[in-house]
């Protein structure tokens, strides 16, 4: 018989994760959460769409740590902690010789022989690795899961375990170092990575715009430092011995992304900072465009005010309604216009992430509007996520502007983080 968590320790789990406050909520809100049957039926799809396996959906034969990172705490219902610390331990693996963290790995087997872009470790045989290099939230997701694991299972073991020549603590310290080597800048003392539409893997140039290259333009922007703040916080309380190093440079680049990336005008956070030049012509005003992912991201780390919080919620129903769009899952809004991304996934405006809905972002806003004590608000802001869940009979990618599900089936972050705010939800009842 699989040794899985029981609901109470799973549940003990998610406020450990979410850090959520018990708060008093009315009968009728409690009525409205108990007697939610979108929210039953969408739970026990989430546990029968997590046992069919943990790569990130129907479309992709990886386990992507970004993807990974999201429905952990849903694949500890169903799978042996052994197994969830097994795909973890495939990443220390398969780590670069700079520290850097692969995107996800594929069974060797599969991949054809015409594939070239694909890296391998004689510490992991059995898989090939890929990297979209324009990203830079590999280390940071696989310290945040690991975290989650520690935390929904109590196994500390994994942080001694040896990979190699070194222990997994090491290597994730190895793998911070390797962002503050190769993708920090110490003129603004912020994170870096490609440009992108916010938290997206895609950038503007050339034909499939994942790699890194020569027409990159890098820049700054409030998910990667965000992801990065929120990691630096699990690793010093993994391993606190960690914090005479980490504590510091935490805390500047907290400060610093109030100082160079937040509009204190607007109330918002600038799409990018660049560090040589925009990639879009000199008449665009990017900063006119609202980054939905980044934000929540940014209220995880701590960096909004509660405040700010409810008027983040504000913009996003507001741009949301002006969009015609389903839901706050929307990714950013205005698009970028048709054309200023070569690649064809992020045209025409509203497809893919570029003005895409994506419940995989929007429900981790409604974890955190729960966290701030926005409960009301995060439950009617939940709804058309649920709903079209159970309209569609099951989880994709995203959705379009018109609410017409896309790309992937069977998405597993989208389950994770729908699973996770249910459970959010249901513990206010308790």
């Amino acid at each position: 018989m699989k040794k899985i968590l029981s609901s109470a320790a799973a549940l003990a789990f998610m406020l450990t994760l979410t850090a959520q406050p018990k708060m008093p909520i009315d009968k009728k809100m409690s009525e409205k959460i108990k007697n939610d049957q979108n929210m039953a039926f969408v739970k026990k799809k989430a546990l029968e769409v997590i046992k069919t396996g943990v790569n990130a959906g129907d479309g992709y034969r990886e386990v992507w740590i970004r993807d990974y990172n999201t429905f952990i705490e849903l694949a500890a219902q169903v799978t042996k902690k052994e197994d969830i610390k097994e795909n973890l331990l495939v990443f220390f693996r398969m780590q670069g010789d700079d520290g850097n963290i692969i995107d996800g790995y594929t069974p060797k087997e599969q991949i054809g022989a015409g594939e070239t872009d694909f890296s391998y470790s004689k510490l992991e045989p059995r898989y090939a690795a890929h990297k979209n290099t324009v990203e830079t939230d590999q280390e940071t997701s696989l310290v945040q899961a690991v975290y989650k694991y520690i935390q929904l299972t109590g196994d500390k073991s994994i942080l001694a375990e040896k990979v190699g020549d070194k222990t997994v603590a090491k290597r994730l310290e190895w793998s911070m170092d390797f962002l503050m080597k190769n993708r920090y800048t110490t003129k603004f003392g912020l994170i870096t990575g490609a440009t992108t539409a916010d938290w997206g893997d895609v950038q503007p140039e050339d034909g499939y715009g994942v790699d890194l290259d020569g027409n990159t333009h890098m820049a700054c922007d409030i998910y990667d430092n965000a992801m990065f703040i929120v990691a630096l916080n699990n690793l010093m309380e993994m391993i606190p011995s960690t914090k005479t190093k980490w504590q510091k440079i935490k805390t500047d680049v907290a400060k610093n992304t109030r100082t160079y990336l937040w509009d204190t005008k607007n109330q918002k956070y600038i799409p990018h900072l660049y560090l040589n030049g925009s990639p879009f012509p000199a008449d665009f005003d990017e900063n006119n465009i609202y980054y939905f992912g980044g934000t929540t991201v940014a209220m995880e780390a701590g960096l909004l005010s509660k405040a700010e919080v409810k008027a983040s919620l504000d913009e996003m129903v507001k741009r949301v309604k002006e969009a015609g769009a389903p839901s706050i899952g929307l990714t950013l809004y205005p698009p970028y216009p048709n054309g200023y991304f070569v690649n064809k996934i992020m045209n025409p405006i509203y497809s893919y992430q570029n003005g895409g809905d994506w419940t995989w972002f929007g429900a981790r806003t409604i974890q955190q509007l729960i966290k701030y004590g926005y409960v009301e608000e995060a439950y009617r802001e939940l709804q058309p996520m649920l709903k079209r869940v159970k309209d569609n009979n099951g989880f994709y990618e995203w959705y379009s502007i018109k609410n017409e599900p896309r790309g992937s089936g069977t998405f597993r972050g989208e389950a994770g983080v729908l699973y996770t705010a249910i459970v959010m939800f249901e513990n206010l009842n308790k």
